[in-house]
């Protein structure tokens, strides 16, 4: 749980600069990983003469990461940028939320929405205008049948967590997220330990852990990079050598995408940290304030290109 969820500095160490260990390790990591900002010119040379298709997390993306999971509020700022990149480019929210509760935050119809970690795509039936002609309109749940599973096991954990100060049960249709970010980390194991008692009764489901939140999910092959596939399928561009799946995420979760791009030899996966983590993204941004920059600077770049295109 630890070495997913990282703790806040301390009032002690606050303001207390890196030791030079941990800039080597930054420094190191950055080489890897450079800033999808910096190498921006990079990014969009490689994605010359193709169709860009733009996939996003939600909490930690385009949200910061709150202690209450249901004040995860994007900024105004934020909502047009990602409004603008979906005017020329496919967009899709790939979250761990519920579909339903990832909308009701985003409010942008125009989007391609995948919640409960990809196992609940909805592609909307009136398509947009790079939308391919083989492209459809589709509501998928491949993990349809576990919902009463899902739904009992939520209300199982509702009531035994009540004794664990500052956890929080929260119901995402298809899985099932145990939200620790208020509770106390001397009380971490004892809460990780009780989750994984009850779920002795569900052999049917895995347990994972995120940042500062246990998710627990139906067992089957299914994840964040196969939702991806799905979509770009959906959008008709399943085996296409002119695609560009931009993927930016922040979590674990996220890392079935970012490695399915390296498979496929297309796009690039934009992992959104501060610290150094072992990942399969390609680029990094720190903050979802690089991500916005990121989408504004997409935008701006789009129409300059079209510009060019009408004047020649």
């Amino acid at each position: 749980m630890k070495a997913s969820s990282p703790t806040h500095k301390s009032a002690e160490t606050i303001g207390v600069p890196p030791s030079i260990a941990e800039q080597n390790e930054h420094s190191t990591w950055m080489m890897s990983h450079p800033s999808a900002l910096s190498m921006f010119d990079e990014i969009t040379r490689a994605s010359k003469g193709k169709q860009v298709v733009m996939f996003l997390d939600y909490d930690g993306t385009l949200s910061p990461i709150v202690d209450d999971p249901d004040r995860a509020f994007m900024s105004d700022e934020m909502r047009d940028a990602v409004r603008d990149v979906s005017r020329y480019f496919p967009t899709a929210i790939v979250s761990g939320r519920c579909r339903n509760k990832v909308y009701n935050f985003v409010r942008l119809a125009e989007l391609y929405y995948a919640g409960s970690h990809g196992m609940d795509i909805k592609v909307p039936a009136k398509g947009p205008s790079f939308k391919k002609a083989n492209g459809k309109a589709v509501l998928f749940q491949p993990a349809s049948k576990f919902f009463p599973m899902i739904d009992k096991l939520y209300r199982t954990l509702l009531e035994a967590t009540k004794s664990t100060p500052g956890a929080k049960v929260e119901n995402n249709k298809f899985c099932v997220s145990v939200h620790f970010r208020c509770v106390d980390e001397k009380r971490w194991r004892a809460l990780a330990d009780l989750v994984k008692s009850v779920m002795k009764e569900y052999p049917k489901l895995r347990l994972t852990a995120g940042r500062k939140v246990l998710e627990i999910r139906p067992i089957i092959k299914w994840d964040k990079g196969r939702a991806m596939e799905f979509l770009l399928e959906s959008l008709g561009f399943a085996d296409c050598k002119d695609v560009f799946p931009v993927y930016i995420g922040d979590d674990l979760t996220d890392e079935d995408a970012f490695k399915v791009l390296r498979n496929r030899g297309q796009g690039f996966g934009i992992l959104v940290s501060k610290i150094p983590k072992e990942t399969s993204a390609s680029y990094s941004l720190q903050e979802p304030s690089e991500v916005m920059e990121f989408l504004q600077r997409l935008v701006v770049w789009k129409r300059l290109t079209l510009k060019s295109c009408t004047t020649v």
